[in-house]
Order: structure tokens, then C-alpha cells, then sequence
């Protein structure tokens, strides 16, 4: 089992910027791809990015290419959502979630079997 801690939320104006960090700890940390997921108020819970065991493969949301980027640091067990260009259509709490496999579909919430605590992220505008 895997515990995640999610940090670095807060408020920031439209066009800002904001960096949260997944501490993993427990099993060991590069065994597992990693991703991060929102939930604005009221809607269900969508897929972010995804970052594989090493680094080396990444995937985004249509909605946040170009603008957010899935990094992780194995020696650090972190993982990290680099959020630039902020929107208030950002604005939801951010959760990071681990899984085992890189698949095809890694946008399924189901999929994730190890979950953080979420993080508030509001855009003003």
C-alpha cells in the first residue's frame, strides 16, 4: 500500500500560476504510475495528466495541454502538477492517485488505487 499527501494548493488570479506536489510513501514509489485528477463542485471527478514509472511518457487532458505539466522526482517519491496560465475554469479540488500499469485508458478513476487527500485550487478571474 502507498499513502499520498497532496500539497500547494491555494488562490491564484486567472493567468498565474500554482505547482502541487504527491508525496508517496509506503511501497516503493517507482513501481507506480502516477496521476492527477479535479473535482470542481458539483461535477465528477476528471482526469488531469498521467505520468509513467520513469518519467519518460506522459498524457494530458485535452482541456490543460499546453498549459500544466506531470513531473515526478523517483528519488524524492514526489510527484508534481507544474499549473501555468491558470483559468478560472480550473478552479476544483486536485487529487493525485497512483496505479500499477500503464494502459491505454488511464483516464478512469477506477483504475487508481491509491488516492490523496485533494488540494483546493481556485482561479479568480
Amino acid at each position: 500500500q502507498v499513502q499520498l499527501v497532496v500539497s500547494g494548493g491555494g488562490l491564484v488570479q486567472a493567468g498565474g500560476s500554482l505547482r502541487l506536489s504527491c508525496a508517496a510513501s509506503g511501497r516503493t514509489f517507482s513501481n507506480y504510475v502516477m496521476g492527477w485528477f479535479r473535482q470542481a463542485p458539483g461535477n465528477q471527478r476528471v482526469f488531469v495528466a498521467a505520468i509513467n514509472r520513469s518519467g519518460s511518457v506522459t498524457t494530458y487532458a485535452d482541456s490543460v495541454k499546453g498549459r500544466f505539466t506531470i513531473s515526478r522526482d523517483n528519488a524524492k517519491n514526489t510527484v508534481h502538477l507544474q499549473m501555468n496560465s491558470l483559468k478560472p475554469e480550473d478552479t476544483a479540488v486536485y487529487y493525485c492517485a497512483a496505479k500499477f500499469i500503464w494502459e491505454i485508458d488511464m483516464r478512469t478513476t477506477t483504475k487508481y488505487s491509491y488516492w490523496g487527500q485533494g488540494t483546493q485550487v481556485t482561479v479568480s478571474s
